[in-house]
């Protein structure tokens, strides 16, 4: 376990499932938003410096979204599995597997909400293609964290992990 969000964060195959799968998402993500930011801000496809930055960009250099996904990833289990880590199915499947298909539906499905601000997208876009090779990490992941207490009404706390905000 890389990090206990939650008293019962025990779902050991679950994360393992997501952190399989870190790299396609996350490669998926910021995709979804380099499209999104094109599609909004340049709908005729006029070439200028910014969408040809982003249209360039190939990278796949996503550490300064890792914490953002380890984040995310915890909020997941802590929606859907927060009581019971330990569920019986009888389809024959690997949990394994199951949990790699239910974490990537609502991986993307987020992402697609998520997409619909402004503000997640640009901040997506300066931890990827406009973040310049040789500085520290910036406030842009200051700005990932608050966006993911205020969209799912969580405090993601340092030593104590998800904590649902009082109304």
């Amino acid at each position: 376990m890389i990090r206990k969000f939650f008293p019962l964060d025990k779902n050991y195959v679950l994360e393992s499932a997501q952190l399989s799968l870190e790299a396609s998402l996350l490669h998926y993500l910021v995709d979804f938003a380099k499209v999104e930011y094109l599609l909004r801000t340049n709908p005729l496809g006029i070439k200028d410096d910014v969408a040809e930055k982003i249209q360039q960009h190939t990278g796949n250099d996503f550490r300064h979204l890792h914490d953002f996904y380890l984040n995310l990833a915890g909020v997941f289990r802590f929606k859907n599995y927060q009581h019971n880590q330990l569920e019986f199915t009888f389809d024959g499947r690997d949990p394994f597997d199951r949990y790699c298909e239910e974490w990537t539906i609502a991986f993307k499905k987020w992402v697609k909400e998520f997409c619909r601000h402004d503000n997640f997208i640009r901040a997506v876009l300066d931890l990827t293609v406009f973040y310049p090779a040789e500085s520290p990490l910036l406030m842009v992941d200051n700005r990932m964290h608050a966006f993911l207490n205020q969209h799912f009404d969580v405090k993601i706390h340092p030593q104590k992990g998800i904590i649902k905000k009082m109304a």
